[in-house]
């Protein structure tokens, strides 16, 4: 291995073990109750190592995000290329993808639909930022491309395909931060699947061209 392999391969090491120490103090005291101070105790290292990799608190919280967006994205992509799947029930199986994903890192996914509605973006490197605008816009030209797709096989009804992207992530999204807020009431109302279903039904149904069938 070569002297710049080496240190590439310490970089990535060292990134990970400060992300590791902030996910795990985030999820326990929230993000306004952490300090750069207690991720450096918690990953052993000094403030000052943390600075080396991070501009702020900020770009540490969101870099943690970008892992959940690869995620997600990986997640639609393997739907997107399924060439044997039909462009309706990609559509369904787009909501399987977001429902796995809020899976995977729930609190952190929440955090993401948070940091959309900020100003945290701003704050960032230009090389973060351009990640995770990058990787979003990604994901969102994926389901409006099937949709397109649905529209020129006279499946789906007519209509601007990114409008509909954005509905579908809105429709997760908008539930997701719905069904977290009953839950902090009571923890036992877990409903988020099956509403999520249901929704998609709905949107489904809406969406699929009337050629003269009852729906």
């Amino acid at each position: 291995m070569g002297i710049q392999e080496r240190r590439t391969r310490e970089k990535a090491i060292r990134i990970q073990q400060i992300q590791n120490a902030a996910k795990e103090l985030f999820l326990l005291k929230s993000f306004n109750g952490t300090t750069i101070e207690e991720i450096a105790e918690k990953a052993e290292l000094s403030p000052a190592t943390i600075y080396l990799y991070f501009k702020n608190k900020e770009e540490l919280y969101v870099s943690l995000n970008l892992l959940t967006l690869q995620y997600l994205f990986a997640q639609v992509e393997k739907v997107y290329k399924n060439k044997k799947l039909p462009v309706e029930l990609k559509i369904v199986k787009f909501k399987d993808a977001m429902y796995n994903t809020y899976q995977y890192d729930p609190l952190i996914l929440r955090n993401i639909f948070h940091v959309q509605l900020e100003d945290t973006l701003f704050s960032l490197s230009r090389n973060l930022r351009d990640q995770i605008t990058g990787l979003s816009q990604k994901v969102m030209q994926m389901i409006a491309d099937v949709y397109k797709e649905g529209v020129r096989q006279g499946k789906f009804r007519g209509g601007h395909g990114m409008a509909h992207a954005d509905i579908v992530w809105s429709m997760f999204t908008g539930l997701v931060i719905w069904e977290e807020s009953k839950r902090k009431i009571n923890p036992r109302k877990d409903f988020l699947k099956p509403t999520l279903d249901k929704a998609f039904d709905i949107f489904c149904r809406g969406i699929i061209r009337d050629n003269g069938k009852k729906h």
